[in-house]
């Protein structure tokens, strides 16, 4: 008869890990300003808060310890410090949430055009920057293997900007449509026709 190798008290489980991930995102948000100097390189998921007032339409989860806050995104990141300042903080191309949060904010004008994906332009760009930086706090958990603690987490929380992941009864229509508008607002040009 073998007996199963049972893991060492000290490595923590994956629902330890869950809900120490949890405990972390539920702590205090801080500004952006304050994030892109503490955000480690190591790999771990992160979650994005806003007061009811930004996105009032779309309700998320009020954070545990500053309730004045709700959740609006989580998302995971083998280098978390690149994925917040070299991604969500500067290009639409490559940064779900900001093409949401762009999709979102149509009625403020936002501009798109198209590389090899539609992408905003230079100015929009910075300036959905600017608006992130006054309008959103973050919280962030190290965790080795994030995929599978993201997975969990979005089940648990239902944040109202993520999409992949969620119970089709928390999927919200106007998050959808969003995407799908600004997915739609550029197009790669024609090809030419030479008679």
């Amino acid at each position: 008869m073998t007996i199963p190798e049972t893991p060492p008290d000290d490595i923590p489980t994956y629902g330890d890990r869950v809900e120490e991930a949890l405990r972390l995102l539920s702590g205090m948000p801080v500004g952006l300003d304050v994030a892109v100097k503490r955000l480690s390189r190591g790999s771990g998921v992160y979650a994005w808060w806003a007061a009811p007032s930004v996105l009032p339409d779309l309700p998320g989860p009020p954070n545990a310890s500053d309730p004045s806050l709700r959740l609006l995104y989580l998302g995971r990141a083998t280098s978390l410090r690149g994925r917040i300042l070299r991604n969500h903080l500067r290009r639409s191309g490559s940064s779900t949430l900001r093409r949401t949060l762009a999709g979102l904010l149509v009625s403020e004008g936002y501009r798109t055009t198209w590389t090899d994906r539609v992408v905003l332009v230079s100015e929009d760009e910075a300036r959905l920057t600017v608006w992130m930086y006054e309008h959103l706090r973050l919280t962030w958990a190290q965790d080795a293997e994030p995929a599978t603690v993201e997975a969990e987490l979005v089940r648990r929380t239902h944040p109202p900007l993520n999409v992949h992941g969620v119970a089709p009864e928390h999927l919200q229509a106007a998050v959808v449509a969003a995407k799908n508008s600004y997915n739609a607002s550029s197009r790669p040009p024609e090809p030419s026709r030479t008679p």
